[in-house]
């Protein structure tokens, strides 16, 4: 029975796809190394590496490898955050109001181009058109005043 083996050039093309899947998803910056996992395993099938398991094998190995000992230096290095906005960043930022808002009651905002509820946490009216300053975040409402 003769042995099973991948062309070098499908491992190539399995990484290089992976890589771009990487870019084009979400993915937490995973798929990346088994993108250098298909690629590194592809240079090995070309220098000799013969059997699929065995070429599964090292893909599996030095994906995971690289996983484990360069994604999180990596992130750290180029500043890979979550894609989102953190809400906490939010305090402290300028808010228009969109209606008039009496004091303690619940109104709208906008800010970075959505519309919040806001809470009027201060003791002076919010007019339309007023810019207010946000306070505290609280699950999807803002707490701004004047």
């Amino acid at each position: 029975m003769e042995s099973i083996t991948l062309a070098w050039w499908i491992w190539i093309i399995l990484g290089v796809a992976l890589m771009i899947a990487e870019l084009l998803s979400p993915a937490g910056f995973f798929l990346f190394f088994f993108g250098v996992g298909g690629i590194l395993t592809g240079v090995l099938v070309v220098l000799g590496l013969s059997t699929f398991p065995l070429q599964g094998l090292v893909f599996i190995g030095i994906s995971l490898f690289c996983i484990l000992l360069l994604r999180k230096p990596l992130m750290t290095k180029l500043h890979f955050r979550n894609r989102s906005h953190s809400v906490d960043s939010l305090v402290g930022e300028t808010a228009k109001a969109l209606e008039l808002i009496a004091p303690h009651s619940i109104g709208r905002v906008e800010m970075r181009g959505s519309t919040w509820s806001a809470l009027n946490t201060g003791s002076e009216l919010i007019a339309m058109d007023v810019r207010c300053r946000v306070e505290k975040v609280e699950g999807l409402t803002l707490h701004v005043k004047i």
